[in-house]
């Protein structure tokens, strides 16, 4: 067995350990769903039966996110679980098109407290990892944590207040003036999505390269996704992403629980999925069914485990072939 499995197969237990000293319960979800997921630029696989030659309504999902969610409506509060996800995307040191995704959800709890958990799961494998005689990431030792908002990080690597450009045609004009190596077409073709990712992935995000653990959290309110506005600022949303040497590990959210704002939100994903990929998915019943049924405040996250694993062991070797 290569190092690599032996590390990942590690990896898979501490992180059970880390959950279940916290009470969380190990749920399961289901691979084969009805809809994969809404993302305007995430593509599912679809099921097909190949004794009967035909497609049938049915995918991979890219996220066991509906399902977990679905658990919380039943009453469940504190959940986690380790499951393959699979997305549709061009292969990448970073990206397979089936990847181990670790979810966990807490009711009752602002996203503030999945920071933590971060943190604490982040150090927790790293300790464990060194207890156990693996060679770690030796950028890792003795590292602190930093913890910026959006706003914080463009100003400090652009020198302009984001909020001050939540319209489409100000920051389209602020990125043609200022970075004239940024190729801009014309403003039509843009979402105002389309251009701060333009900016943020040319101009911000290859600083990240040198920071061990960034906690960046307040996105702005257009990609609120499946988040909550800030009640205090709702031009941001309560929202986190953690990056360790410029990769992305994952994604958090404060979860919207509001059944008409979400429809809404993913009748504008359908609708943008139908212009730029000529296709689109199921309604998400199994979601809208959970917000029906109503459940409490809560917060969750999404992490790459793979992911972790390359900057725990600092490798960019597949795990698996």
């Amino acid at each position: 067995m290569t190092t690599n499995k032996r590390a990942l197969f590690h990896l898979l237990k501490s992180i059970r350990l880390f959950f279940e000293k916290d009470d969380f319960i190990d749920v399961m979800t289901p691979p084969m769903v009805t809809n994969p997921g809404m993302e305007t630029h995430i593509h599912p696989f679809q099921v097909r039966s190949v004794v009967n030659n035909k497609n049938h309504e049915l995918y991979l999902n890219t996220s066991p996110e509906f399902h977990m969610k679905a658990l919380l409506s039943e009453g469940l509060d504190k959940i986690f679980t380790l499951t393959y996800s699979f997305r549709d995307e061009p292969n990448s040191f970073t990206h397979r098109p089936q990847f181990i995704m670790l979810e966990w959800y807490r009711t009752n709890e602002k996203y503030e407290k999945i920071m933590n958990d971060m943190t604490e799961l982040f150090q927790f494998s790293l300790d464990r990892f060194v207890q156990s005689g693996f060679e770690v990431n030796k950028k890792l030792k003795d590292f602190t944590p930093m913890k910026l908002t959006v706003q914080e990080v463009i100003f400090k690597y652009c020198d302009f207040d984001i909020l001050d450009f939540l319209e489409k045609e100000k920051l389209f004009q602020k990125i043609k003036e200022t970075y004239s190596d940024i190729t801009l077409g014309e403003i039509k073709d843009y979402s105002w999505d389309d251009l701060f990712f333009l900016l943020f992935l040319n101009k911000v995000e290859p600083h990240f390269k040198e920071i061990p653990f960034l906690l960046l959290y307040e996105f702005p309110h257009h990609l609120s996704a499946l988040s909550t506005l800030k009640e205090s600022d709702p031009r941001v949303c309560e929202r986190f992403e953690v990056y360790c040497f410029g990769i992305e590990l994952c994604n958090c959210f404060n979860e919207l629980t509001d059944l008409k704002e979400q429809k809404r939100r993913f009748e504008l994903q359908k609708k943008e999925k139908r212009e730029l990929y000529h296709y689109e998915l199921p309604q998400a019943d199994l979601l809208y069914n959970a917000l029906e049924k109503g459940f409490p405040p809560s917060s969750g996250i999404a992490l790459g485990v793979e992911r972790l694993l390359m900057v725990l062991i600092d490798t960019e070797e597949p795990f698996y072939d």
